[in-house]
């Protein structure tokens, strides 16, 4: 029977990618049965990952103190995720699917390094006010997704992580503005898939 092991490659996301991470394994923990005695509960988690956020929002514009602050909430949800993890493989090691509904990813338990497939754009949603959302096909064995932005005269305006990869939002477009929209995976043994084909749209 086959032992899987949590990935613990969300510890390794952008600040934002963590941030989001972070907000689904709190829904998915929340009310799930397969998980009742989890070492960092989930006030405590909540807790933490309010004080991540709010410290990724100060940080946005610089500052020492705000940065050094923020890199300390990232250090203190960091570790609960970890302990966390731990329980939930000790829990469903030998249980893919109730592992899977912790939110956290099971580690491949293929050894061969493989490079991630192409993802394809699926969808752009232009229909809310200065903002894009994208949907990229299947990205198996991605630790997270990457859209980026860029207008007709080739300047990258947006570059978006997150660990979906539908409904990826792309915020501060202008309206009336026609963008390329280009998305790719990030892990597999080369660090990112190849970027998608370009998909332009106007931005409303």
């Amino acid at each position: 029977m086959i032992n899987n092991r949590v990935s613990l490659k969300c510890l390794n996301l952008s600040d934002s990618a963590l941030d989001e991470f972070a907000a689904n394994n709190i829904v998915c923990l929340t009310g799930n049965l397969g998980f009742p005695n989890l070492p960092v509960g989930l006030p405590a988690l909540s807790a933490l990952h309010v004080t991540y956020h709010t410290a990724v929002l100060a940080a946005s514009d610089g500052g020492t103190q705000l940065i050094a602050a923020r890199n300390e909430a990232r250090a203190a949800l960091e570790t609960a995720l970890r302990q966390n993890a731990a329980y939930v493989q000790s829990i469903a090691g030998q249980n893919l699917a109730l592992l899977l509904t912790s939110g956290y990813k099971a580690a491949s338990t293929n050894r061969t390094p493989t490079p991630l497939a192409t993802p394809v754009i699926l969808n752009v949603d232009n229909q809310s006010t200065s903002r894009l959302f994208v949907d990229l096909g299947e990205t198996t064995h991605a630790a997270a997704c990457q859209v980026k932005a860029t207008t007709l005269a080739g300047v990258v305006v947006a570059t978006v992580e997150s660990t979906r990869s539908r409904k990826i939002e792309v915020p501060g477009t202008v309206p009336g503005t026609m963008y390329t929209l280009q998305g790719r995976g990030i892990g597999g043994s080369t660090g990112y898939s190849d970027w998608s084909l370009p998909t332009t749209i106007m931005s409303t």
